[in-house]
């Protein structure tokens, strides 16, 4: 088993239920994310319908670490509303992942000028 791509989904999983409205694109976008990894599709069910507690995160490379918060912050923005609950949850992960929870804002404000390589450079370089 994926245990990277299963801890990955689960916390996409929680952080789409942390505004308590699970949305049809934010569904859609991490069965897509397990689709890709070949992660099968009744294990993200069964995360959906128990979600783990989101344990430690210090053993993923610096890549993972990137990709978890790049995905988290596409989530919350796939359906078109940004919660307060959201961001909340995406500090409270950048924190877990060693990087300072400003990151966050840096995301939300430059996601749509940056490229990724662009944004993952800045990120580990200035936030981390």
């Amino acid at each position: 088993m994926d245990v990277v791509t299963r801890k990955h989904l689960n916390i996409l999983i929680q952080l789409a239920e942390a505004d308590k409205h699970f949305a049809k694109a934010e569904r859609e976008m991490i069965f897509k994310i397990a689709k890709d990894r070949n992660f099968p599709e009744n294990e993200v069910q069964e995360l959906i319908r128990k979600p783990e507690p989101i344990d430690s995160l210090g053993a993923l490379s610096v890549d993972q670490k990137f990709e978890y918060l790049q995905s988290s912050i596409e989530l919350i923005m796939v359906d078109q509303n940004i919660f307060e609950s959201e961001i909340i949850f995406c500090k409270s992960l950048a924190i877990k992942l060693g990087f300072k929870k400003s990151v966050i804002d840096f995301f939300l404000s430059y996601h749509d000028k940056y490229s990724k390589a662009e944004l993952k450079q800045i990120a580990l370089k200035e936030y981390l």
